[in-house]
């Protein structure tokens, strides 16, 4: 729900018809009853992300959004109050010069254009939207247009790890393990595809009873990205059935591990889009 492109307006507009509520039918002020409407909205954002997390970039959208949209309730009420008050309550009818709503006109626009934006990132464009904008591929039928993204693992602590690291790769060429990796056949979207792996001493021999897993990244949405382990089907022969869902590149990271000997390699491969069903 929270994910939903009518969900933050629909959200603050619930938030102003609330205040109005309080503002013109109790006897709390502007500020009470913006301070009410804000503890509210945020209490029941706060309330549903523990039955459903969105997520804490969106949290922070919401709730900075209601806020906001209550402070700006409680300026603009604040500043009538005031007038009300210097005339001896004969307003001239308005809420607020021109120039406030300037500002929050631009303010309420900002929040719908970041909240526009952080949606889309995460869930895509609407299919009536994307069929209207987006430009049909030749070697994918679908586009998609959100981007999570591949985050590169431990990408900050590998400063700090480069001497490991650099320690690590210096072993694994010294070890001269020979991989050998491929599909059995042509990688097709949606269907189960034998991978497998031979991994071979240095002077030829298999590396028998290792241990082999390894991850099949979607550069362009990481919440497609498939974890996999293999079985030795014969020495220094490992095999896995796989099913990759999305036609495109993919990206491959390999580790082999027997006793304290870890091997890591990376690598890609290409899926093929599934023909038309005869």
């Amino acid at each position: 729900m929270l994910h939903s492109l009518l969900a933050l307006p629909l959200g603050a507009v619930l938030e102003v018809l609330v205040f109005l509520a309080l503002y013109l039918l109790t006897p709390m002020s502007g500020r009470q009853a913006a301070l009410a409407v804000a503890l509210l909205s945020v209490t029941a954002v706060m309330i549903y992300s523990l039955i459903n997390w969105p997520g804490a970039d969106v949290i922070a959208m919401y709730v900075a959004v209601l806020a906001v949209t209550a402070y700006l309730l409680g300026i603009v009420s604040y500043s009538r109050e005031q007038r009300l008050a210097a005339s001896g309550g004969r307003g001239d009818g308005r809420w607020f010069h021109w120039g406030p709503a300037v500002i929050i006109l631009f303010f309420i626009t900002l929040f719908a254009v970041d909240g526009v934006m952080v949606v889309i990132s995460s869930q895509g464009l609407p299919k009536p939207l994307a069929g209207l904008l987006l430009p049909e591929s030749a070697a994918q039928k679908q586009v998609r247009s959100a981007f999570p993204g591949t985050v590169a693992n431990d990408f900050q602590k590998k400063e700090g790890l480069y001497n490991e690291y650099l320690q690590q790769v210096e072993r694994q060429q010294q070890r001269g393990w020979q991989v050998s990796k491929g599909w059995l056949v042509e990688p097709v979207a949606g269907q189960q595809v034998p991978f497998q792996v031979r991994v071979s001493e240095q002077d030829g021999a298999p590396v028998r009873f290792a241990q082999l897993s390894g991850t099949f990244q979607r550069p362009s949405d990481s919440r497609l990205d498939q974890t996999f382990e293999m079985g030795e089907v014969e020495p220094g022969l490992y095999r896995v059935v796989l099913s990759l869902p999305q036609p495109g590149v993919w990206n491959l990271v390999l580790k082999i591990k027997r006793g304290e000997q870890l091997h890591e390699l990376h690598a890609s491969t290409s899926v093929a889009e599934p023909g038309p069903k005869p």
